[in-house]
């Protein structure tokens, strides 16, 4: 866990979307909490991240996502180096489909 995050607001936001129990439940919430932008660009992470995963690269990345080589660069530093949040829910998502 990222100490730098880690604070009653964040808990308490972290809190309410663990309430939420559909697709249709996000998109209500988080389309009040964000800007278009906002959501655009953490599905856009998401989805470079699930790329870099499953073993893309780079320009078939960029190609597919529209994503810039910095974004990419950024998410793979975390896929790496970071908490292990997308590799949690990759998993997950995984283990759903079986």
């Amino acid at each position: 866990m990222n100490p730098k995050i880690k604070n009653s607001n964040t808990d308490t936001l972290f809190q309410a979307i663990l309430t939420l129990k559909t697709v249709e439940e996000c998109y209500s919430f988080f389309d009040d909490l964000c800007t278009v932008p906002e959501i655009k660009a953490m599905a856009q992470r998401y989805v470079v991240a699930k790329m870099l995963n499953e073993g893309e690269i780079y320009n078939d990345i960029v190609k597919s996502t529209g994503a810039s080589t910095a974004t990419i660069s950024r998410v793979n530093r975390s896929l790496n180096y970071g908490s292990d949040g997308y590799a949690l829910t990759f998993q997950r998502m995984k283990d759903k489909k079986e």
